[in-house]
């Protein structure tokens, strides 16, 4: 995904974030509801990751220094997993614990109308931000035939499929504190929507972790897909200077910032210059195919077969 099409989701995403975080309070102040409250704070907490997610852009796009001679493509990843980490300690957490504060005090809720009109509104806001961060996604990652979650979980991209799943929790969120809501004033009894409040933060909780799992490993350095990999060693190989060529060593430093190693065995009645051209002839095919593979070391050396 474009950096361009990522601040588009991000920016969509924060502005219903903001807009609906303050609905959400005023909404809580009136009714006395536990779940509209934890909404609200869902509501604050996604709106600094996304500001976090811009920063970390920002950060990534800085190009190679005397400290950071690879570029810091990285940075991307490490403020994804602060977002996820946020999510947990923030919104589960709190979430939770606000849940269970009511369990122990319970309070009647009032002005259900007005909790029922913010939770209305808010779907609707969270369900446009949720169209556009998908939009933007389809619109650099070529999902074929698989699914939007398989594709995300493909993804070397944190900035653009966490707003997806940002979005995502918060739409099941927001049905969660409407059935807490609904069944607390038909009910009588404030306890379900405790319950709803503990609930969405289960509910962060466990999208937290996802997104932990998801960033951990490209924090770490993960390398590019099998299919670029395969492609890379088809375009090695079928250069009629090359008799044999170990796999492609990659490592992701940024979602469009792939580093390259290949061993390659060569014909031996080249001479240097024919092996020379036969290097630059077999960077510029990986280029043209693979615009992403920023930086390609090629080592002339015997393989092991």
């Amino acid at each position: 995904m474009s950096t361009e099409s990522s601040k588009v989701a991000i920016y969509a995403a924060m502005g219903a974030n903001v807009a609906i975080g303050i609905a959400k309070f005023v909404g809580a102040g009136l009714s006395g509801s536990s779940a509209m409250l934890s909404e609200g704070i869902h509501s604050v907490v996604d709106s600094v990751n996304e500001l976090l997610l811009l920063y970390g852009l920002k950060q990534s796009e800085a190009g190679p220094d005397d400290q950071h001679p690879l570029g810091r493509g990285q940075e991307i990843y490490f403020w994804s997993l602060m977002v996820a980490v946020l999510i947990f300690a923030l919104g589960g957490g709190v979430s939770i614990f606000q849940g269970v504060q009511s369990l122990q005090h319970p309070e009647p809720a009032s002005h259900s109308l007005v909790s029922y009109g913010v939770l209305s509104i808010a779907t609707i806001f969270e369900g446009t931000a949720l169209a556009v961060s998908i939009r933007e996604f389809n619109k650099n990652h070529s999902r074929q035939d698989i699914g939007l979650w398989e594709a995300i979980r493909k993804s070397k991209d944190p900035s653009s499929f966490i707003v997806i799943v940002e979005d995502s929790a918060a739409l099941v969120g927001l049905a969660i504190a409407f059935i807490g809501l609904l069944l607390s004033q038909f009910l009588e009894n404030s306890i379900y929507d405790a319950i709803a409040s503990i609930l969405i933060g289960v509910l962060l909780t466990i999208v937290a972790t996802l997104l932990v799992s998801e960033t951990k490993g490209l924090l770490v350095g993960e390398s590019a897909s099998p299919e670029t990999r395969a492609s890379i060693q088809t375009i090695v190989i079928s250069d009629p200077a090359v008799t044999a060529a170990e796999p492609p060593i990659t490592l992701h430093f940024g979602p469009k910032d792939v580093m390259l190693a290949l061993n390659i065995e060569f014909k031996d009645e080249l001479s240097s210059d024919e092996i020379e051209a036969a290097i630059r002839r077999i960077e510029q095919s990986i280029r043209d195919s693979h615009e992403e593979i920023k930086r390609i070391f090629i080592e002339a050396a015997s393989v092991i077969k």
